[in-house]
């Protein structure tokens, strides 16, 4: 009762109301949103303040930056979401305020692409050397669990396509990547897709931002390799999961293209199963195999493991990888 009479009190305001529908629709910094209602900072910022003290945004700090969200759990979250949905479509300020939004969007979207147009063509070299994206996305999505999954983290996550493929299958998703040019990607990427449980972070894979055991799936794709220590960011990745919850890895098999650590900046010229499976069992987790998709020059190789309970012990590993996949 307490928590409901709260959230009623801070989104009893005109200004508050529209902040809450518009936060619906993707994140917003305070500067977003002063563009948006034509009022100023300060005023702004006590509107926010608020509604996050009530549990109907979420806030999260990026440098100097904070963004702020329609809260997307607990009594806040779903007082937010039944709010918001009752705000009619037809409401001439909220209609200017979302086009306001979109003009936003679009500036996001036009410098998004500007930055990805400077690094496309050697990301696309890469591309290149191994199976297509698709046939990996198609791996990585019949190697999850088959059950609904509550919350999703995707590690070094750049540009956001693994939140966007993988976003139905969650109810939750969530990006950390260490650079705020590929997070400004990452946004205006899942918002062009009209993705809508998503939320991107500024972090470090060494020492996320998160509670522990708080997420049941975490993905690393394409980014053991940059790491100078990937067994203390796996470490880091138990920490974070649930038992029972599932990491799952896509990486490169070893390889001899040298130019990739000259022109990429990769740290490791691919990974053999073994190690990998090694780094998994010392952080706790079981892992039964691995599956390889062969390429040229380039193999990916995927590593779904599960975080095991304390206390219980890591089995030694199979000697062949996951029956009839690999």
């Amino acid at each position: 009762m307490d928590h409901l009479l709260s959230g009623l009190r801070a989104a009893a305001e005109p200004t508050r109301l529209r902040i809450l529908a518009l936060c619906a629709h993707g994140e917003l910094s305070v500067s977003d949103l002063t563009q948006i209602l034509g009022q100023s900072q300060p005023r702004v910022s006590r509107h926010l303040k608020l509604l996050s003290d009530a549990g109907l945004l979420d806030r999260f700090r990026e440098g100097t930056y904070a963004y702020f969200r329609l809260a997307q759990r607990g009594p806040g979250g779903d007082l937010g979401r039944t709010l918001v949905d009752l705000v009619p479509d037809t409401d001439p300020t909220l209609a200017l305020d979302l086009e306001r939004l979109e003009t936003i969007k679009r500036s996001r979207a036009e410098q998004a692409a500007h930055y990805f147009t400077e690094n496309a063509a050697r990301w696309d070299e890469i591309r290149a050397l191994h199976i297509a994206d698709s046939e990996v996305e198609r791996a990585m999505l019949d190697l999850l669990p088959s059950e609904p999954i509550g919350d999703l983290l995707d590690l070094g996550t750049g540009t956001g396509r693994m939140l966007a493929v993988m976003a139905r299958r969650a109810a939750r998703c969530v990006g950390i990547d260490s650079s705020r040019e590929m997070l400004a990607v990452a946004r205006a990427n899942l918002e062009a897709a009209g993705v809508r449980n998503w939320q991107v972070r500024h972090g470090d894979l060494y020492q996320l931002p998160l509670p522990s055991a708080s997420f049941d799936v975490a993905v690393i794709h394409q980014v053991l390799h940059y790491l100078e220590d990937p067994a203390d960011a796996l470490a880091e990745a138990a920490r974070i999961l649930r038992p029972g919850g599932m990491l799952l890895i896509a990486d490169f098999a070893p390889h001899a293209v040298d130019d990739l650590r000259v022109d990429h900046a990769h740290r490791w010229l691919g990974f053999a199963e073994a190690q990998v499976a090694g780094w998994l069992r010392d952080a706790g987790f079981a892992c039964p195999g691995a599956l390889e998709l062969p390429g040229q020059p380039l193999t990916v190789t995927l590593w779904p493991a599960r975080r095991l309970a304390a206390g219980r012990r890591v089995a030694e590993p199979a000697e062949h990888g996951l029956e009839g996949r690999s």
